[in-house]
Order: structure tokens, then C-alpha cells, then sequence
């Protein structure tokens, strides 16, 4: 579920200054990627991992829903780094 207001947490603003990333690409990641990874017991609300594009570039971003004020959660985000994550960046890599 993906809540109409997107709320950014200090720490995924500072990571997407630091790797040069908009607004607007996590919104629109969010919007059309992948939910490639859930984190069901995550604390205090259960988050996923989303796959989406912008560019050419891959993007990871990890969101959790906040029901009760009907919002999605920025939480970070991050270009994956290959050497993790299989060529689809959609699996990570098994070490």
C-alpha cells in the first residue's frame, strides 16, 4: 500500500543531497518500481524495498507506510551497488 503523502526522513534527505538524487526521482520510484524485498517486522511500521529506474541508473528505495496518518515513509535511499546485488539489481547477490 502507497499513501498519497510522501514524508521524507531527515536521514533519506541527507543521503539523497550526498548522492545527488530528487524528489521527484523517489517519488517517481515509488510510484512505478518494484517491491523487490519486505520487512514485515520492521519497527515502527513494516517497510519494503522498491526497485525502480531513473535514467538509465537502477535505484533502491525503502519506504514504510504509517496508516494511521495515512502517509509513506521515505526512509533512504541508495543506487545499489552491483557487486551486492544480481545484474536486474532486483536480487541480491549470494556471497
Amino acid at each position: 500500500m502507497t499513501f498519497n503523502t510522501l514524508t521524507f526522513r531527515v536521514h533519506a534527505i541527507q543521503r539523497m543531497f550526498e548522492r545527488r538524487i530528487s524528489k521527484e526521482d523517489v517519488r517517481y520510484v515509488v510510484a512505478t518500481g518494484e517491491v523487490i524485498e519486505e520487512y514485515p517486522d520492521d519497527t515502527p511500521h513494516p517497510s519494503r524495498l522498491i526497485l525502480g529506474w531513473r535514467k538509465s541508473q537502477p535505484l533502491h528505495v525503502v519506504v514504510a507506510d504509517d496508516s494511521d496518518l495515512q502517509q509513506t515513509i521515505v526512509i533512504t535511499v541508495y543506487e545499489p551497488d552491483p557487486n551486492q546485488w544480481d545484474p536486474t539489481f532486483g536480487r541480491r547477490r549470494k556471497v
